[in-house]
């Protein structure tokens, strides 16, 4: 049993130094007894205050309780005393790009605690040099297109010389399409660390500087990646304390990160790809090679004979699945598999496993070979095709081993293919949970552990969360709620006019279009939240013609939108922003920039995806209630997220107008309503 002491009194007494330095360094700093019983709580938690050796906290804290200064605060004193790297997790380039640029700056500069940090992405976020350097020397290389844009290329280049460019995507002095940018970016075949020539790569130096860092900052992805890959780029769980920001994202993001999708149609073409590269390479590798390119040659025949039979299958299956042209995607009920496809998942995920395997051992060789400038344009071009082939193989090596894993009832993964315009089926898989995932290779493994959002409880209770995460049998677990300090009564209503129509009838779009005018008032900043993009459109095109000036969400950039948007209602002009689900998180518009925000209906997800309908599938199995059990906390949450758009300041004051009557005629409404702030109340049934 560990004898390290517990929160003593030395670091309680830095925590409580450095916020002292950080009050007096922060303009119109009011005491925040929110802020100081997160910092107290997470602090307990991941010193072991509660559990020895479960250090694990569901934490709901309410827009303004300052929320990042109060986890660094109560977090990076115990992880350097414990000599344990501090890892912040986000799902958002906001919220790291907000971490990075401002919160962490300011903590290391006013609460005296020495610290170095860094934010890490994945590589393809980084330019390789090298890669830039050729695509400038060889113009030919470039496609038509590309060519066009090697001004561009020019202007990255000098910009890293002069230090004015960090090598990455985030920071580009320059906007370029991403094809020009897949051209340029960091792989694992063009970019290699065995490579000398690479070593001063934008990747491999900022991977140099992880090994400084105390505080690293990274965002959910990547740390999935990084667990399932043992550790690849952060330290292991075991010394590391997380703080994972926007935690409700987790358990979708890990759904994603786990998926798997491979095209089915016509695998001849690439592999055939890869029996020629084979042949070239005998050419230009030295003779120790050839044993690999003869094996390789073997491996891709086999794949071939694998895969064959499965293609020849889809012609018998898919006027089955696709029944009318329209029909894009079919689903396998209870996740089970044409007969061949299961019998061939094991040999068809194992081929491709080691195919990849024998190709990256060649790309290496292929890298290693020295080579004149003049052979070094046909060298790019080798790794370019190694790399795209290995993608096919990683994707097809994915896919099957997840058709491998035997699907008891109910199933745990949703599977179903989907046929694109040119005929070509591309099959997935996707698990229907992560929370057994995520347990074996974070919760259980990880020295401490703080899971933090504004939108943690569904309905108040976090029984939801701590299921999808699979935290319900964990005795460590403490779950705290801090209420925002905003004065929504005094600042805020809510008010749900009286419409005749329900979301789901067919009048409804008409009486949205009759009514809206009325709540979008003059010289104000309004955003209109809608649930359906097709909608959106229907109701702007109507208002237009009644003379109103909207800003539509998809007609511009979301950047160019909210320029225009915030110019207007500084100069106390008419802005009315339409907008769908992408707009009710993560949008900050403080003060002016938003004092009436209406949301057309709740946002239920219609349940047509794959996923959503084997999620409800299984549910249904199980002898539960989908929709009570999906629908509405999925819908719960979302409703707060929106709502949490009006209210982004302390001073800020406005309405959130809801022109769905279901919030007052369903048995649900009232949970829903009592889910969302205290705002006043104004319902006009």
């Amino acid at each position: 049993m560990s004898t390290e002491p517990m929160l003593s009194e030395k670091l309680k007494q830095q925590i409580r130094d450095a916020q002292q330095q950080l009050k007096a360094a922060l303009p119109n700093y009011h005491n925040r007894p929110g802020q100081n019983k997160l910092i107290a709580e997470m602090a307990n938690i991941v010193a072991g205050q509660y559990h020895r050796h479960d250090r694990i906290g569901l934490i709901e804290a309410g827009t303004g309780t300052g929320k990042s200064l109060a986890y660094l605060l109560a977090t990076l004193p115990v992880a350097l005393a414990r000599q344990k790297t501090l890892v912040i997790a986000t799902a958002t380039v906001a919220l790291q790009e907000q971490l990075i640029n401002k919160d962490i700056p300011f903590f290391r500069q006013h609460s005296a605690i020495e610290f170095e940090y860094n934010l890490v992405k994945g590589r393809s976020r980084y330019a390789c040099i090298e890669r830039l350097k050729h695509q400038l020397v060889q113009p030919d290389l470039l496609t038509s297109a590309e060519r066009s844009q090697s001004a561009l290329l020019e202007t990255l280049y000098e910009s890293w010389q002069k230090r004015q460019w960090l090598g990455d995507k985030d920071t580009l002095p320059a906007v370029i399409d991403d094809v020009l940018w897949q051209s340029i970016s960091a792989d694992p075949y063009h970019c290699s660390k065995n490579d000398k020539r690479h070593h001063h790569c934008p990747f491999h130096l900022a991977r140099a500087e992880i090994a400084d860092a105390q505080v690293l900052v990274v965002n959910h992805s990547l740390l999935l990646a990084d667990l399932a890959a043992g550790n690849a780029i952060l330290p292991p769980p075991e010394e590391c304390i997380y703080v994972i920001d926007e935690a409700h994202h987790l358990p979708a993001c890990g759904r994603d990160y786990f998926a798997g999708f491979a095209q089915l149609s016509q695998p001849q073409l690439w592999l055939d790809k890869l029996g020629l590269l084979a042949n070239q390479l005998i050419q230009s590798l030295p003779e120790t090679s050839l044993k690999d390119l003869l094996k390789l040659d073997d491996y891709r025949n086999e794949l071939l004979s694998l895969l064959k039979p499965i293609e020849r299958s889809l012609s018998e299956w898919q006027a089955r699945w696709f029944s009318t042209p329209e029909q894009t995607d079919h689903r396998f009920e209870h996740a089970a598999l044409p007969k061949l496809w299961q019998q061939q998942a094991e040999a068809i995920a194992n081929c491709a496993q080691k195919t990849l395997a024998l190709l990256d051992k060649i790309s290496t060789a292929v890298a290693d070979v020295a080579i004149t400038p003049a052979k070094r344009k046909s060298q790019s071009k080798l790794l370019q095709e190694l790399s795209q082939l290995a993608q096919k193989l990683e994707q097809q090596q994915t896919l099957w081993q997840l058709y491998a894993q035997p699907q008891p009832e109910p199933a745990f993964q949703a599977r179903w293919v989907v046929r694109d315009n040119q005929q070509q089926v591309t099959a997935h898989a996707c698990p229907l949970s992560v929370a057994n995932t995520l347990e074996q290779l974070l919760f259980s493994q990880a020295y401490a552990c703080i899971l933090c959002s504004a939108t943690l409880t569904v309905l108040n209770s976090f029984d939801h969360i701590k299921y999808e995460l699979g935290l319900m049998a964990h005795p460590g677990l403490q779950t705290l709620r801090v209420d925002s300090p905003f004065a929504y009564q005094q600042n805020g209503v809510i008010v749900l006019p009286k419409m005749h129509n329900e979301p789901t009838a067919s009048g409804y779009t008409e009486e949205l279009i009759s009514l809206l005018p009325h709540y979008l008032p003059k010289q104000q900043g309004s955003l209109v939240l809608f649930a359906s993009y097709w909608q959106m459109q229907q109701v702007a095109e109507a208002l237009r013609k009644q003379g109103m000036s909207l800003l539509v969400q998809g007609e511009a950039s979301r950047q160019s939108l909210l320029s225009l948007h915030q110019h207007q209602c500084q100069h106390s002009k008419t802005s009315i922003l339409f907008g769908t689900q992408s707009f009710s998180e993560g949008l900050d518009l403080p003060g002016k920039l938003l004092t009436n925000l209406v949301i057309t209906k709740l946002p239920f997800a219609v349940p047509t995806s794959p996923l959503e309908a084997a999620m409800s599938e299984a549910v249904s199995r199980k002898g539960g209630n989908p929709f009570v059990q999906l629908a509405i906390p999925a819908t719960a949450r979302k409703l707060v997220q929106a709502c949490g758009r009006l209210l982004r300041q302390e001073q800020d004051q406005g309405r959130i107008v809801i022109l769905d009557r279901r919030l007052v005629t369903k048995s649900y409404g009232k949970a829903m309503l009592d889910s969302l702030p205290p705002f006043q109340r104004q319902i006009d049934y």
